[in-house]
């Protein structure tokens, strides 16, 4: 029987096989490899001080996968190709992005501008100025206070909110000891700084000079200030500001902080910070002195708003020194000046345009007449929710002769016969506003007011809120007793 070919040779004489070929055949040993020269890599690397080092181990489940995941095709882009596709990206998107890996939440924290901190840890640590490098509006007001977070109890007014325990201490609900200590922030503020350079608007409460300071010096490119329970001798800080152009001062809150800012503090911002463009004072004290140092050194300050202000008698005589100032705000105020002195010495303002009072007491006759006699160049009048406002202290707005725009609501004390005596004596009303001032009929309007109304350019119309409603419920018998009802099953 002749021999056939041996199908079998012997193992010893059979070819031994490369790296590479085992590598082809069992893409597992592959991987193993790659993490095994990842992981070598990474030991001779230096890592972020402020981040953990980084480590790989191959668990059972990575040796046992048969189906490893897909290759990561962005891993051929570069960095900074791959930042531009992430700008294009809407903001909330950048959450779930910097959810993917390490790589695209560094990436992602750098198209972060604005920030709330609310974890003091986080900046002191120094994470927060490795992973949001590039930030320029940051709000560190809540990371300041020791305050529980998890209580349920959210505090909101006009000028800060944030969540409260449940022990409230002299009809206060924050205590001097529920803020961190100003050092302690004073750090955090120099931290930032050195991290953060292209910041613009920062907002903290409890600084001192010596974070504002750090601030100043390391971001000449800060714009925007909101300092919350700030003193007089804080404000010498930000007098290294060169560009800063927006300054909100809050000292005094009722039932949150009780800070003092006098008129030494007006004087050595005005001093510090002659390029103010926007200036509010919520709860600060002070007097005339103050308010002439600002408009004598600002001299350009378009907009001033004052907030529930504690100024003395005689400030409105100041503003006449504001010789740019364009828009006068008034918000909560209990007063506007209680002791004004002679019209003849108030002065006036002569660039100014635009005049806003939002819930303020305007009972006093001679403090408001006072006001409109200061600001009789206005053009747009804005009464918003005024306390005693009747037909007698609005009838002094006749001074302000040159007023196009009047916009009014909720001051309900106000009549149509107060109202026409005033708007027929501006011969350059072009636009008019009236919402929600119930005693105000329409059956009240005179052929001379109609005929305004019909010349004017902009109207809204809608002073008596509850005639209003009953007009439009009229035939369909809801609100009379009886009458039909709505039921939500």
């Amino acid at each position: 029987m002749p021999l056939s070919p041996d199908r079998n040779p012997d193992p010893q004489l059979k070819k031994h096989q490369s790296l590479p070929d085992i590598w082809l055949k069992d893409p597992q040993a592959l991987k193993n490899v790659v993490l095994k020269m990842r992981l070598q890599s990474l030991s001779s690397s230096n890592t972020p001080p402020s981040e953990p080092e980084e480590t790989l181990t191959l668990s059972q489940s990575d040796t046992q996968d048969d189906n490893p995941p897909g290759p990561d095709y962005t891993a051929l882009l570069s960095d900074q190709l791959l930042l531009i596709i992430l700008s294009k990206l809407t903001e909330p998107q950048h959450v779930s992005n910097s959810l993917v890996c390490k790589r695209w939440s560094v990436l992602s924290g750098q198209l972060v501008r604005s920030l709330r901190l609310l974890d003091w840890e986080f900046l002191e640590s120094g994470r927060l100025v490795y992973r949001f490098p590039n930030l320029e509006c940051i709000d560190i007001v809540e990371a300041c206070m020791t305050l529980p977070r998890n209580s349920g109890i959210l505090l909101s007014s006009k000028l800060v909110s944030f969540h409260l325990g449940t022990l409230f201490w002299d009809a206060r609900f924050v205590r001097q000891e529920d803020l961190l200590h100003s050092d302690l922030i004073d750090v955090g503020l120099k931290i930032l700084a050195k991290g953060c350079l292209n910041l613009r608007k920062l907002v903290v409460i409890g600084a001192s000079e010596k974070g504002l300071c750090s601030v100043a010096e390391e971001c000449p490119t800060v714009q925007e200030f909101e300092l919350h329970c700030c003193t007089d001798l804080a404000l010498m800080g930000i007098s290294g500001c060169q560009n800063l152009q927006i300054l909100k001062l809050i000292g005094r809150v009722d039932g949150l902080y009780d800070s003092v800012i006098s008129d030494i503090g007006l004087t050595i911002l005005a001093q510090g910070c002659r390029r103010l463009v926007k200036l509010e004072l919520a709860g600060c004290e002070g007097s005339y002195d103050g308010i002439k140092a600002i408009g004598q050194c600002c001299q350009m300050l378009e907009e001033l708003t004052l907030c529930d202000h504690r100024l003395d008698g005689g400030w409105l005589a100041a503003l006449s020194y504001c010789e740019n100032l364009k828009t006068l705000k008034l918000h909560s105020c209990k007063s506007i000046d209680p002791s004004p002195g002679p019209g003849e010495h108030l002065g006036l303002c002569p660039a100014l345009e635009e005049l806003h009072l939002k819930r303020c007491h305007m009972r006093d006759y001679q403090g408001v007449r006072a006001l409109f006699l200061v600001c009789e160049t206005v053009r747009e009048l804005v009464l918003e929710n005024c306390w005693g406002l009747d037909n007698a202290v609005f009838g002094t707005a006749s001074i302000c002769r040159r007023v196009r725009f009047l916009s009014m609501e909720g001051c309900s004390r106000l009549t149509m016969d107060g109202l026409e005596s005033v708007i027929l004596s501006w011969k350059d009303l072009k636009r008019l506003r009236v919402v929600s001032c119930n005693n105000i009929k329409d059956s009240e309007v005179s052929p001379a007011v109609a005929a305004l109304f019909s010349v004017l350019k902009e109207l809204k119309w809608r002073p008596d809120s509850r005639s209003l409603l009953s007009s439009g419920l009229e035939g369909t018998g809801v609100g009379h007793k009886g009458g039909r009802t709505f039921k939500i099953k």
